[in-house]
């Protein structure tokens, strides 16, 4: 990503959310705020550039469904775009309420894009500090779309700027008043786009600090990433996207090497979703295009 840009990848991460929240049924995780943070232009362009861009995504299916724009648009977002970033949040924030009803105190969202929890959740305003990690620029663009849209964040959010390629350092978050106790960390939708030793390192140092119990929910590719096509080629599709959007993924992983590098930073492996365990719990008995993205996985690790 350039210095000073926006992600892109967040903003077609929130267009996907809205469009759930307003045109699917059953929902998979309802993040009703997420259409307030792109305005309708930027809607507009990114449906606009996805329905045109259908020959990319699957020929047969250009063909097929033809000057049916509608219909066009729900195959390419419910098919390509939306499964990852709706269950991988409905699964986090799972385990995070959890985890708050048992005493959690902390919360550090890394890449947290246009991320809309604290601002669904006002009644934690008291209860829970949230550090928000990402990108200045993408961060930039937080604040002054929601500016823009009226909406006040809590004053338990706390914004912190990082490079995820450098070095973590505890400073940043303890100048925002983050404290030595139980932490929950979400690593969603980063961990494609750094090498094995850039993830490795930055899981190490974000817990060389926390105590007991601290633990993360992360999203990660198997060893597939590059070579499986997936549903209509959407795999092959999502690597060329990346790689066409100035953020190309890097790192994928065999479950043993997830295991391993995890044990290696004094965490277990409390609960691992794969693509068939995803699909049975989040994708079940629908009538629509929504299915599990083939080689994504979701582990909730805990520190020893």
């Amino acid at each position: 990503m350039n210095k000073d840009e926006s992600s892109l990848t967040s903003l077609i991460s929130a267009f996907s959310r809205a469009y759930h929240s307003q045109f699917d049924t059953p929902k998979i995780f309802d993040d009703y705020l997420a259409k307030k943070l792109i305005t309708q232009q930027e809607f507009n362009d990114i449906q606009t550039n996805m329905v045109q861009g259908i020959p990319f995504f699957n020929k047969e299916i250009a063909v097929k469904l033809n000057e049916q724009t509608e219909e066009l648009l729900k195959w390419i977002v419910q098919t390509q775009l939306s499964p990852t970033p709706l269950a991988r949040a409905a699964y986090c924030e799972k385990v995070l309420l959890n985890e708050i009803m048992l005493g959690l105190e902390q919360y550090v969202i890394l890449g947290a894009g246009l991320d809309t929890f604290s601002l669904r959740h006002p009644e934690l305003e008291n209860n829970l500090k949230i550090f928000e990690i990402d990108h200045p620029a993408t961060q930039e663009f937080k604040k002054k779309r929601l500016a823009e849209v009226k909406l006040k964040l809590p004053s338990n959010v706390h914004f912190i700027s990082l490079d995820f390629t450098k070095k973590f350092s505890y400073q940043k978050l303890m100048d925002s008043g983050f404290g030595n106790k139980k932490t929950f960390f979400s690593l969603l939708g980063v961990s494609y786009y750094l090498t094995k030793d850039e993830i490795s390192s930055l899981i190490d140092h974000l817990f060389a600090n926390v105590p007991t119990g601290s633990s993360i929910v992360l999203d990660y590719a198997d060893e597939k990433l590059f070579k499986e096509q997936g549903i209509s080629n959407r795999v092959n599709n999502m690597v060329k996207m990346a790689a066409a959007s100035g953020e190309p993924m890097k790192s994928c992983f065999t479950y043993k090497e997830m295991e391993k590098m995890l044990e290696n930073a004094g965490l277990l492996i409390y609960e691992h979703l794969s693509p068939d365990t995803i699909n049975e719990l989040y994708f079940d008995d629908r009538k629509d295009y929504l299915t599990a993205f083939e080689t994504i996985h979701y582990v909730h690790a805990v520190k020893k």
